[in-house]
């Protein structure tokens, strides 16, 4: 079984759908896999759209804001990898004293290179009672460039995931708040269309038992083995970081232990995006999720 796999972006929470390939997860449910390199952070349904990939990964809010526009939107999520928002806040204040509402005074940037980590972080301000609406944040740098900001002093927290928490913890700043901690937030799962998913049935549902494979190996194996695995595919990141980094989310619970979607973490997701505006109206589990591949485990 072939599978054309357009990925997201290189990012380092994705990890576990690289070591499925590299360990060969993929290889020993049959199904080989050609990996697409998308355009853009958020390019794989587009992908998926033009016919020149069969399946990709990303965020289920993809799937939310497709069928919010447009309920009869063949786009469908399925077997969950990232249960848990990998990022961060870091910054050069009191750790141990940080609380949300400290944003309203310090000099803020957030991420601009792809939407959920703001609509999800708005959401847990308006829950605390601040108007995330009335911050002064910065809002068009790049995490790059925002790290280089707080270095200099220019910036007292930055939003930001992984290897940017680590190389700033490397360079002094603390991590005040772990985005993780907010609970199950359904971030990244397979995406397909209804026709893909029914052409692909069989080699989707393998791929979903490689992954599920892969859940147990992450279970038994450490930041260290993960590191081994999938260094190659990270050449700009220097291993001692990558494995600071891997264990920083295996702390957070970052990644699924089950290929199941969870509904609470769905749930989470769905209210972040409403609050924030990026949809209209609550999603529905069943209109957005294929839980039959799960089923055919």
């Amino acid at each position: 079984m072939h599978i054309r796999m357009a990925e997201n972006f290189r990012a380092v929470f994705y990890a576990p759908f690289y070591a499925a390939q590299a360990l060969g997860f993929y290889a020993r449910e049959g199904v080989d896999v050609e990996l697409i390199t998308s355009s853009a952070p958020g390019g794989g349904p587009a992908a998926l759209a033009d016919g020149s990939a069969d399946i990709t990964w990303g965020g289920p809010l993809r799937v939310m804001k497709a069928h919010d526009e447009d309920p009869a939107s063949p786009l469908m999520c399925f077997c969950e990898v990232v249960g848990r928002d990998p990022f961060f806040l870091v910054g050069n204040a009191d750790a141990q004293r940080f609380q949300l509402e400290d944003l309203a005074r310090l000099r803020f940037a957030t991420v601009s290179e792809v939407p959920t980590p703001w609509l999800c972080l708005q959401h847990d301000l308006r829950e605390r009672g601040v108007d995330p609406t009335k911050l002064k944040r910065v809002t068009d740098g790049t995490m790059g460039g925002n790290l280089a900001a707080l270095r200099e002093k220019r910036l007292d927290v930055i939003q930001v995931f992984e290897p940017y928490a680590s190389l700033a913890v490397r360079e002094g700043a603390k991590v005040l708040y772990a985005a993780s901690t907010r609970g199950p937030t359904v971030y990244t799962t397979f995406l397909a269309t209804r026709a893909g998913i029914e052409r692909h049935r069989g080699a989707f549902a393998a791929l979903t038992r490689a992954i599920g494979h892969m859940q147990d190996w992450l279970g038994q194996n450490g930041a260290e083995k993960l590191a081994e695995a999938v260094s190659p595919l990270y050449p700009d990141v220097a291993r001692e970081i990558l494995t600071d980094a891997f264990n920083r989310y295996r702390q957070g619970g970052l990644w699924s232990g089950s290929t199941s979607v969870s509904r609470q973490g769905f749930a989470r997701l769905g209210e972040s995006l409403l609050s924030g505006g990026y949809i209209a109206r609550a999603p529905v589990y069943a209109d957005c999720v294929d839980e039959t591949l799960g089923r055919e485990n």
